[in-house]
């Protein structure tokens, strides 16, 4: 139950896991970002959901070809002002009001018109850091460490490459048929990944 539940928590965030020796996916490369576009909407309606697409900038309409919805970070972001407001908050009021108070020509010992700028500044300290730490969290980072580092060609998505990896993690995978889908999509080529380990391909890169 809980391996099931880490699962899935690990794939939400782009991190799929397979068994050693087994293939971990299939890595298809397009020749421009309309292909990859069209390929990802087509591998969503497919069925697919563990996978996920690659390219040396951001694609306009990739999300919403890949069916990942809003994102979360908003929420996460909202938490976290909320929290800091309130910490804020309670901090003046337990400083001023209760574990020090000092008389000060008769002012209130707490007020909220003095206390706005303390609140307003740990509102958006620790909404800015719920912002990073969810954005992280969600994308499964900092990741030193993927299997398709080992395709030589994946190496070019960062200059003038695009890239879609279907995850041998998928109900619906099958080599054979996804394969061949991904080829009729306009494919330039089709690579099967490997996962041989982190210590093999450090050996292997240094």
């Amino acid at each position: 139950m809980i391996k099931r539940l880490l699962w899935r928590i690990k794939a939400s965030m782009g991190i799929y896991e397979t068994r050693p020796g087994e293939i971990c996916g299939l890595l298809a490369e397009y020749p421009h970002p309309g292909a990859l576009l069209k390929a990802a909407q087509a591998v969503h309606a497919s069925g697919y959901r563990h996978f996920d697409t690659h390219s040396p900038f951001p694609i306009h309409g990739m999300d919403k070809a890949m069916g990942l919805g809003q994102s979360k970070v908003g929420y996460i972001t909202l938490g976290g002002g909320l929290a800091g407001l309130a910490l804020a908050t309670w901090l003046q009021w337990w400083t001023s009001a209760v574990d020090y108070p000092i008389n000060i020509s008769g002012k209130p010992f707490f007020a909220i018109e003095p206390s706005i700028p303390i609140m307003f500044e740990l509102t958006v300290l620790l909404s800015a850091l719920a912002a990073v730490t969810g954005m992280l969290l969600l994308n499964g980072l900092p990741r030193p460490y993927n299997p398709l580092f080992y395709s030589s060609e994946f190496q070019r998505v960062t200059d003038d490459a695009f890239f879609l990896h279907i995850a041998a993690s998928d109900p619906s995978f099958d080599q054979e048929g996804t394969e061949l889908m991904l080829r009729e999509l306009g494919a330039l080529n089709v690579e099967a990944i490997h996962d041989h380990g982190y210590s093999e391909l450090h050996s292997a890169t240094s």
